[in-house]
């Protein structure tokens, strides 16, 4: 299947060169798997609990679970700014500098967060992921758009998977080490969380240094990229598909569309503004399926289903980040690039729609009822769980945790994928950058909310009526995949810019722009004005 999918492409284009910038741009993707797993982890270790009182019996519930949702949901609100800055930062510095400076603010954000670790200080906790979140959500902008454009049609699903893949990776990596830390160190150590979380250091610090492997310098990149000479036909196709689309982007700073002319280009002109509908509501739908809540609070989710030591709460979450990794890697080596993005989202949305639903009917037979657990998972109060009398080892509860494994593999075969690879792969040039903004910024507000959400909506719904709402909304997803997901396997990303260029004033300014730069063209070949020579 791959050989037949890349048959006409040369052997040399798939060379280390390019494989050092898909693996350097692809890794980034764990910074948002090191984060969800390492935070969905921590506040279940008992030293994390008592430093920052998650337990405190002067608080109510309520206030519980909101302490609980601010530590988990400040990086998704750093994130929203990250979003709104990273399309100016890539276009002002390029890929590789925006990549350096979010590794830098990355780190300093966790070292804040680290910080609070011998005082307790929830403040440096909340700055501090806030802070990462700036750093983190900048790598959804920067990674899938360098990958989309430096990979080949036949496989760009596969090459922008792999960051989709490197979120998982870090998942499983951070379920790893905090399973680890509550095995080998004490509850009275306050290493116990300290050690894992610096995972975050240790990765943004290697992605930092392998940047300066990665360099881009037009046709003299694209012969690096592909291992063939500026002559070959295989790049002299490439180049003339983007030399295609370099009159809105290779301008002089006299000419380069303002901020506010793409802002009208994506957003009054029907065919971009239709792009950015679907993307917006991929995010939307995707984010209230419920994968990134299991993802996130899933130590607790399985002490809703019955497992109630906390040290086997955190093995069968590793187990799930293992599961996640696995699959996503599978999907992205074998399934999104040959049976297609509508058919993948399609049999994930089901997978995933059948699970949750015997999830939330297990939950409701089950008695799980609205209040405190007398005994949570550290020993104390649990903030979230609710009272049941479950019994741990029915053939049921065996069923329900493994419907928790199957919407991990049913995730990564659909919306996981299409997430990071629509927004990519929809959008032309001069708006790519500018497009993925807004989805990212979007897909942090939604995760934002929905992680925010999540333990308040335990305590009001139970754990079947959440995951029944998560079930209906994965419905819904199912719906609008039939109808408006467009297809992107094997199409090169300038094929489906013919029909971008705009009309009205932000239209007049790209095709002057355009104009301009054609006629300098002319002007250097020798056959135009002169007075267009640079």
């Amino acid at each position: 299947m791959y050989r037949e999918k890349v048959k006409d492409t040369p052997k040399k284009v798939l060379n280390p060169k390019l494989w050092t910038g898909v693996f350097v741009f692809g890794l980034m993707g764990a910074a948002r798997g090191l984060d969800e797993g390492l935070i969905g982890t921590t506040y279940t270790l008992p030293s994390f609990i008592a430093r920052f009182g998650l337990e405190d019996p002067s608080l109510s519930t309520a206030e519980r679970a909101d302490l609980l949702s601010n530590i988990a949901s400040m990086v998704q609100l750093g994130s929203i700014l990250g979003a709104l800055i990273a399309f100016w930062l890539t276009e002002k510095i390029g890929r590789l500098w925006a990549t350096r400076q979010l590794c830098l603010v990355w780190a300093a954000g966790i070292s804040i967060f680290l910080a609070a670790a011998p005082t307790g200080n929830i403040a440096m906790v909340y700055a501090g992921r806030f802070i990462a979140g700036v750093g983190i959500e900048q790598t959804t902008v920067v990674a899938p758009t360098y990958l989309a454009e430096i990979a080949l049609p036949a496989i760009r699903g596969f090459r922008v998977c792999m960051f989709s893949g490197s979120v998982y990776l870090g998942i499983m990596v951070a379920y790893f080490a905090s399973w680890s830390s509550s095995i080998h160190l004490t509850n009275s150590k306050q290493a116990q969380w300290p050690i894992p979380n610096s995972l975050h250091i240790v990765f943004s610090s290697m992605i930092f240094l392998l940047s300066f492997l990665a360099r881009t310098l037009a046709t003299s990149a694209l012969e690096r990229l592909r291992k063939l000479p500026s002559s070959h036909p295989f790049v002299q196709q490439e180049l003339k598909a983007i030399v295609s689309q370099l009159p809105h982007t290779q301008a002089p700073l006299s000419q380069t569309p303002t901020l506010l002319t793409s802002l009208r280009a994506l957003l009054f002109h029907a065919p971009n503004r239709n792009k950015l509908l679907i993307t917006l509501s991929m995010q939307l739908l995707s984010q209230w399926s419920g994968a990134s809540s299991i993802t996130m609070y899933a130590p607790y989710y399985f002490s809703l289903i019955g497992k109630t030591s906390n040290k086997d709460q955190l093995l069968v979450t590793t187990l799930l980040g293992v599961v996640k990794f696995v699959s996503a890697v599978l999907c992205a080596i074998f399934l999104i690039d040959f049976i297609g993005r509508r058919k993948a989202l399609g049999i994930g949305i089901s997978l995933q729609l059948i699970s949750l639903l015997y999830i939330a009917i297990f939950l409701g037979v089950t008695g799980n009822a609205t209040g405190p657990d007398p005994e949570s998972a550290s020993g104390g109060t649990h903030p979230t769980t609710t009272t049941t009398a479950i019994k741990p080892n029915t053939h049921a509860t065996h069923v329900a945790i493994l419907s928790v494994y199957v919407s991990a593999l049913a995730w990564a075969l659909g919306w996981n994928s299409i997430q990071y690879l629509l927004p990519a792969e929809t959008f032309s040039l001069p708006l790519r950058a500018l497009g993925s903004s807004f989805t990212t910024t979007a897909h942090f507000a939604t995760q934002y909310g929905n992680s925010k959400a999540v333990p308040r909506m335990l305590l009001a719904m139970g754990g079947g009526g959440t995951m029944g709402m998560f079930a209906g909304i994965t419905g819904i997803g199912g719906l609008w995949a039939w109808w408006w997901l467009p297809e992107g396997a094997g199409r090169a990303l300038e094929d489906g810019d013919n029909d971008d260029h705009v009309d009205g004033e932000a239209g007049m300014e790209l095709e002057e722009t355009e104009n301009v730069n054609c006629r300098r063209r002319q002007a250097e070949r020798g056959d135009g004005d002169e007075r267009y020579r640079r």
